[in-house]
């Protein structure tokens, strides 16, 4: 498969320049291999965002040699072909930058990007050996690498353990044993990641805690609040989730009390087909969702409905509805005050038109929005609730 590709990509006589490539949701999983081999196995995730792209190129960093390439569709689970090719072909399939001397994998997607904000999840699956980044010294393991991709993760071989990481990281046991380092980069620089583990001095046995462990690095739901008129208390919002629990074919989102919820929508992000939804209270909440807590009479919920997961393969939703809560969303004064706490670790909150930033309680990353909106974005890596105010004013 991957050689015929390349042939098509090779021979293909030259056209107008197509979209620069656009990719989001980037995870990376590093399993060292024994040190001595220089050998890392990568496990990346991410998402082709351009629409109408029908092939993605993830480039091949220079000193490291790929092997056991496989790639597949997160949808389906399904292989995908592909091929290792060079800079001149991925200049002119979406990244203009690319340099001669640098190799790609491409990857043949299972179908072209959906228009207006579909996706196409893929995952890359390579071994890498890079002396450079992973090697011994003494009986002493180093993994030293600048890592761009914003969300990451590295796996210790199996009978060593942890003892020095320069990055704020959580350190979770594998069910193997294996110990686990996995941070979310909140910073707008590579991490400069140095890892060092030596021999463990005591049996790797699995820990009993670690299944209470969530990898914050790993979660993927993403929301954006767009306010509105700050006198209507009212906000839109965009919630993406990934689901790939085999046989789920429902989500519920129970309304946060003090909100009224309307204009509820969803859509598949990998298809881009609408899906149907409904709003129910009380019991029906209940019934539509077994494990939902503290529900009583006044609960509130919207249900969207998808096909049922398969196994193996995943579903991207995409949930669109419109709040209203005056208790966390006012006009104080001549300000604007949206008061909010996020348990997500991606939030990002949209003002309205007109209104200048003023303050933020907790530290976002700032920028204009294509409409001239000011959008603030909050990482929080941590597992727990981070409490967000923001006010705003309008100018003159």
């Amino acid at each position: 498969m991957r050689f015929i590709l390349a042939a098509v990509l090779l021979a293909a006589p030259a056209v107008a320049q197509v979209p620069r490539q656009t990719e989001a949701d980037a995870y990376t999983r590093y399993e060292l291999l024994a040190p001595d081999s220089h050998k890392f196995r990568i496990v990346y995730e991410v998402t082709a965002t351009t629409p109408g792209a029908t092939t993605y190129f993830n480039p091949i960093r220079p000193g490291s040699t790929a092997s056991d390439e496989h790639v597949s569709d997160r949808a389906t689970g399904l292989p995908l072909a592909f091929a290792e090719v060079g800079g001149d072909v991925a200049r002119t399939g979406g990244l203009p930058d690319a340099e001669a001397g640098t190799r790609f994998i491409a990857v043949t997607l299972a179908h072209p990007v959906p228009a207006k904000g579909g996706e196409a999840r893929i995952l890359i699956d390579k071994t890498y050996a890079d002396a450079a980044s992973y090697r011994s010294d003494g009986s002493t393991l180093v993994f030293e690498r600048s890592l761009g991709i914003k969300r990451n993760a590295v796996v210790l071989p199996v009978g060593y353990e942890l003892i020095a990481c320069n990055f704020p990281s959580q350190v979770i046991q594998q069910p193997d044993g294996r110990v686990m380092v996995s941070f979310w980069n909140s910073s707008p620089a590579a991490a400069p990641l140095v890892l060092k583990a030596r021999p463990a001095r005591l049996a790797t046995a699995p820990s009993s805690f670690a299944a209470k462990l969530n990898e914050r690095a790993h979660q993927d739901r993403e929301i954006v609040y767009y306010l509105n008129d700050p006198a209507s208390h009212s906000f839109d919002l965009t919630h993406d989730y990934t689901e790939s629990r085999p046989g789920v074919g429902t989500y519920v989102n129970i309304v946060r009390a003090g909100s009224r919820v309307a204009n509820p929508s969803a859509r598949d992000l990998d298809s881009g087909a609408a899906l149907p939804s409904e709003t129910v209270r009380g019991a029906a909440v209940t019934a539509a969702d077994p494990e939902a807590k503290d529900v009583t009479a006044d609960t509130e919920a919207v249900v969207f409905r998808f096909d049922p997961v398969r196994p193996g393969a995943s579903r991207r939703i995409r949930i669109s509805e419109t709040y209203t809560d005056p208790d966390r969303y006012a006009v104080q004064g001549s300000e604007l005050v949206w008061h909010r706490s996020f348990g997500r670790p991606a939030n990002a909150v949209v003002l309205p038109a007109g209104w200048a930033l003023t303050n933020s309680s907790i530290p976002a990353t700032v920028a204009l929005t294509p409409e001239g909106r000011i959008r603030l974005d909050f990482v929080n890596p941590r597992p727990d609730e981070i409490d967000v105010i923001v006010t705003a004013r309008r100018p003159g």
